[in-house]
């Protein structure tokens, strides 16, 4: 009967990783489509890595 319990839950967890494999790939579509507007618009509130542009004074080493 532990057999059954096994086959269950792997087959669940297998299920739930193809869910979030999905929702990432989505995600990061998302994301760069974003950035790609982002690009194109010329919006300077954003790094190039996504972070806030804090200006010169929170720039570490100058």
């Amino acid at each position: 009967m532990a057999d059954e319990n096994d086959k269950t839950t792997g087959h669940a967890k297998g299920s739930r990783d193809d869910r979030l494999k999905s929702a990432l790939r989505e995600n990061l579509k998302r994301r760069k489509a974003q950035a790609r507007e982002r690009a194109a618009r010329g919006d300077p509130s954003q790094n190039e890595d996504g972070s806030p542009n804090e200006g010169a004074a929170g720039k570490a080493g100058t």
